[in-house]
């Protein structure tokens, strides 16, 4: 399988609260508005990913989600703080690049996660029972 090419670093990145998107522009005249709530959904950070395939914790409840801080790490990722309290999520610009190229198939993507959990998009998120992951079927 071909390795994707690295995505280049994004020459503008600005936050709009009022509308909760992430704007993100390259020279080569891209430019993606990344929702917040697909960031937060699509959190690189293992306390949404889980620590192997099929481990992913299902986001739900964060169509309302802002970023209250916006964080830029070295010379390769931004660190956003959620309004959730969720933080440590490094979006590198090849995720961000990635989460922008993809975004339909991403939507899709979660609509069939939560279809296939009976889960609503607006549902609050479950509160953790006892150790482990919290996956029960």
């Amino acid at each position: 399988m071909k390795t994707p090419p690295r995505a280049p670093a994004p020459t503008e990145v600005t936050l709009h609260g009022q509308s909760r998107v992430l704007e993100v522009a390259y020279e080569t005249g891209e430019r993606f508005r990344l929702p917040f709530e697909l960031m937060r959904v699509y959190s690189p950070s293992a306390e949404v990913q889980g620590h192997g395939p099929g481990q992913e914790v299902l986001q739900t409840g964060k169509r309302e989600v802002d970023i209250t801080a916006l964080q830029p790490v070295g010379n390769y990722a931004l660190q956003p703080t959620f309004s959730d309290g969720h933080d440590t999520g490094l979006f590198s610009w090849d995720y961000l690049h990635f989460l922008g190229s993809q975004q339909a198939e991403l939507w899709a993507e979660y609509e069939r996660r939560l279809a296939a959990a009976g889960a609503q998009r607006d549902d609050p998120m479950p509160t953790s029972s006892g150790p482990g992951c919290g996956h029960h079927h």
